[in-house]
């Protein structure tokens, strides 16, 4: 199981914060504090996975700016920090516990699967490589880019929880996907540029 914080699951972490009627509104600080010392995986996860979903067009700029802190302070292997503008940003109990109760599902899948192995593709040199792929991936996940968000946000949540349960067989995976993603997404952008230049050159 996946325990950021106290020997408790994340997706129990996540759940409790939801249901916490005392509280009117989730700002990111308030995950900092109960994610504890190992938030930084847990939430480069919570950021990225979103993404892989049907959402709103925008969420992935939204949620890309964290991402961006959180995977380049993984990548120097620092603790986690986010600068008071980005950690103060909040959402109603509602909004977040929508977002939680569709994240739930497939969190609490993967809490099953994953376990400790290949530790060393999850501890530091490898852990920082991760963190460095991981801002790669999270700078391509905030351009305007059709479907060029989901790939990267699959790739980065693996490797996320990889990285938080030390197993490397999900970062490993994870490391797969990435490479997927780039192809993707370059093929995106060139079929982009490629209709532009034929707009400009054929039409006009």
């Amino acid at each position: 199981m996946t325990k950021p914080s106290g020997g408790r699951a994340l997706s129990t972490i996540l759940w409790e914060l939801s249901a916490d009627t005392r509280r009117e509104r989730i700002a990111i600080s308030d995950l900092l504090v109960a994610l504890g010392d190992r938030a930084t995986g847990a939430l480069i996860f919570i950021f990225a996975f979103p993404n892989v979903l049907p959402t709103p067009p925008g969420t992935s700029t939204i949620l890309g700016a964290p991402l961006i802190f959180l995977a380049a302070q993984l990548m120097l292997g620092r603790a986690p920090w986010l600068p008071a503008l980005v950690a103060n940003r909040s959402m109603t109990r509602s909004d977040f516990s929508s977002l939680v109760r569709r994240i739930l599902p497939w969190l609490q899948r993967a809490e099953g699967l994953l376990r400790p192995r290949l530790a060393s593709f999850t501890l530091p040199p490898m852990e920082y490589v991760v963190g460095l792929l991981s801002l790669l991936l999270a700078v391509l996940l905030v351009l305007p880019i059709p479907l060029g968000n989901v790939l990267p946000a699959l790739a980065i949540s693996l490797m996320a929880l990889g990285v938080l349960e030390r197993d490397g067989l999900w970062v490993l995976s994870g490391l797969t996907v990435s490479v997927a993603a780039v192809f993707v997404v370059y093929g995106v952008l060139f079929a982009m540029v490629k209709a532009t230049w034929y707009f400009f050159t054929q039409v006009l």
